[in-house]
């Protein structure tokens, strides 16, 4: 199902990949890293108990920066050296290499077009201890320290589940829920059709569902337990998916050249 078009560009990034590039290492560090900053949060908490109620704003807060990030930093070229180079990756690099066609990889070295640069944990760790601060001020530590956990593990999360979209099909992915509807979603956002408006989470479809950005007509359960259903996709979506499935050649490296009809159904 690939085109040759994608087959080119993934032959010419792999080759560019550092032969010094260790895809184990670099998870490897993602995860010691955040699982030490959390190991340590835990053991600096004194009888938290109704404290641990910060993660729930944390958490839907996370969702939605997840989203706007993905739909107006990772989709919109920012002409600002570091939002730009995050697009430059994203849908310049990521979304060459992987369609709904193709959206799996064959080995550990193309962990590199997967996971995030280690430099996002850094951002994401000099944030968290800001906000994380700042809670402690006007709540307590406590609350600082949990705040912080939730921020880190959103990230963790975040990599997991995408690592998860971008495996080969197993029994794991095919069953595990929230895994298998994330996988879903993912999947048909990397249709380059759509790839530009539609299915802006990684984690779960929580905004996507709120903000009217999701591939699929239902409701909030209904998006966090599809699975890979693809029974309520919109219908006025299907043949921009269809088209672009099999002909890529409206696609460019900064995404799709539309019609005004296609824009008008997408807008």
């Amino acid at each position: 199902m690939m085109s040759e078009r994608q087959r080119r560009f993934r032959e010419k990034y792999v080759s560019e990949i550092s032969p010094m590039y260790n895809g184990l290492l670099h998870i490897g560090v993602i995860y010691a890293a955040g699982g030490a900053a959390i190991w340590y949060c835990l053991s600096q908490l004194q009888d938290a108990r109704w404290e641990w109620l910060v993660a729930i704003p944390v958490f839907i807060a996370g969702n939605f920066v997840e989203w706007a990030m993905h739909k107006y930093i990772m989709h919109r070229r920012v002409d600002v050296f570091a939002l730009r180079a995050i697009y430059e990756r994203h849908t310049r690099q990521h979304h060459q290499y992987f369609t709904d066609n193709e959206a799996t990889i064959d080995s550990v070295k193309e962990f590199r077009i997967v996971f995030f640069p280690w430099r996002v944990l850094m951002v994401l760790g000099v944030g968290g201890l800001g906000f994380g601060f700042l809670a402690s001020k006007l709540i307590n530590p406590n609350a600082g320290y949990i705040l912080f956990m939730t921020m880190v593990g959103q990230y963790l999360i975040y990599e997991a589940f995408h690592y998860c979209c971008h495996v080969k099909d197993n029994a794991f992915v095919r069953n595990m829920p929230f895994i298998n509807t994330i996988r879903r979603h993912h999947t048909a956002h990397h249709n380059q059709g759509i790839m530009m408006h539609y299915n802006m989470n990684l984690t779960f479809p929580i905004a996507d569902w709120f903000m009217g950005t999701s591939d699929l007509r239902r409701g909030l359960a209904g998006h966090l337990f599809n699975g890979y259903s693809n029974a309520h996709v919109k219908d006025e979506l299907k043949p921009i998916i269809q088209r672009f499935r099999v002909d890529d050649s409206r696609v460019t490296l900064d995404g799709p050249q539309l019609t005004d009809e296609e824009l008008r159904v997408l807008a």
